[in-house]
């Protein structure tokens, strides 16, 4: 049966689901001409494919093809996937998160809601898939899942995709019982951070230099585009918590001590998702080999970031993000990222500077409580 009007997208021969009834239609491309495809069904959904089959099609086929609007089945069936490597898993994952990430990055169609539903469904379809797969990674295991896996051209693509993988992971961590609904919230949330970025040029996103003071004045309007997006745009996706996704969009770059912007929230005024969403974007920053800098190691990454707990970052929950990376604290004890060092922008290098003085853990959980109790006392006399 030949198939006309629809795009399709090339799996893995390692990644077709075996003795079970396939959710999906498998094809292959007949044609021998490129710009000439003609896309036959070779194996119907509902039907099982025995190993037999499958070395079958590998002698047979060059490559194996699923109709993009079944991508949602396939991606389900990875978990059930048995013998396939998490990794080649991640890679698929990956790509497919890309590719949703590309209809808004990359559009030529004006942003809409059909386009921001067709984008979060997706995206969502993507992160469901992450956790089935990490869900019991801890964060060095990430990490080197990370590490193994490809990086292309545009940082935002990987960047976002590594922090909705580290913030899957920092979540379950600092809450061993969440939800799978709240593990795939810190997904959403980390994968769709940047989203304001879309508004800001590409020449901008992507220069590895030090940007000028108008530039990164540019930069720091992000989160409120983004959250002007998702307000304008009103999506009712299934299942999908947009509040959370709002709050990590506009607040992933407040301070935890309320130098941060667009508003200079700080503490527990900054949402958890958006306070975990931080972390995880630090340190995919400066651990995550690029092209264009050198990285630091583990050790020195969290030696780095523990400069930066009751200013930039959340005490706590690094103090459960670094027990569950679970490494010593002995790298660089005497250099520290200034606080308007900003994760989502690709370095040349590393902007490390001489450490000021340690905060120390008792001068900011009493500045914390302090700063809580006033929150509370100006809130009710505004009521």
């Amino acid at each position: 049966m030949v198939e006309k009007q629809h795009s399709f997208f090339s799996i893995s021969f390692g990644l077709v689901l075996l003795d079970q009834a396939v959710p999906y239609d498998i094809y292959i491309n007949s044609s021998t001409h490129a710009k000439r495809e003609k896309f036959v069904k070779i194996h119907k959904k509902g039907n099982s494919v025995t190993l037999q089959d499958l070395e079958t099609f590998r002698e047979k086929y060059y490559q194996l093809y699923v109709r993009e609007d079944e991508r949602e089945l396939y991606m389900r069936s990875l978990v059930s996937v048995d013998n396939a490597p998490d990794l080649e898993k991640a890679t698929v994952i990956k790509d497919s998160a890309i590719t949703y990430l590309q209809g808004i990055f990359e559009r030529d169609l004006e942003f809409s809601n059909e386009l921001l539903e067709e984008t979060i469904d997706g995206c969502k379809e993507s992160v469901e898939s992450m956790v089935d797969v990490i869900q019991d990674y801890d964060i060095s295991e990430v990490q080197q899942l990370i590490a193994d896996l490809s990086f292309h051209d545009f940082y935002t693509y990987d960047h976002s995709i590594n922090v909705a993988m580290y913030s899957i992971s920092i979540m379950k961590a600092l809450k061993p019982n969440a939800s799978r609904e709240e593990l795939v919230m810190a997904g959403m949330g980390g994968l769709l951070h940047d989203l304001g970025k879309i508004k800001i040029p590409t020449r901008i996103i992507n220069n590895p230099g030090k940007l000028s003071d108008e530039d990164f004045g540019v930069i720091k309007k992000h989160p409120g585009f983004g959250l002007e997006l998702l307000n304008e745009h009103n999506c009712s996706c299934q299942d999908v918590n947009f509040d959370v996704i709002k709050r990590v969009v506009g607040e992933h770059h407040e301070n935890y001590n309320g130098t941060g912007y667009p508003n200079k929230l700080q503490g527990k005024e900054i949402s958890v998702f958006a306070r975990i969403t931080a972390i995880a974007d630090f340190y995919d920053a400066i651990t995550t080999k690029r092209s264009y800098h050198e990285v630091l190691s583990t050790e020195d990454a969290l030696e780095v970031m523990s400069r930066s707990v009751g200013r930039k970052i959340d005490p706590k929950i690094f103090e459960v993000f670094r027990e569950n990376v679970n490494v010593v604290l002995q790298g660089k004890s005497h250099q520290e990222l200034p606080d308007d060092f900003d994760p989502c922008q690709p370095k040349n290098v590393l902007p490390l500077q001489k450490a000021g003085p340690k905060i120390q853990r008792s001068d900011f959980l009493k500045k914390d409580e302090q700063n809580f109790g006033k929150v509370k006392t100006d809130k009710k006399k505004a009521s």
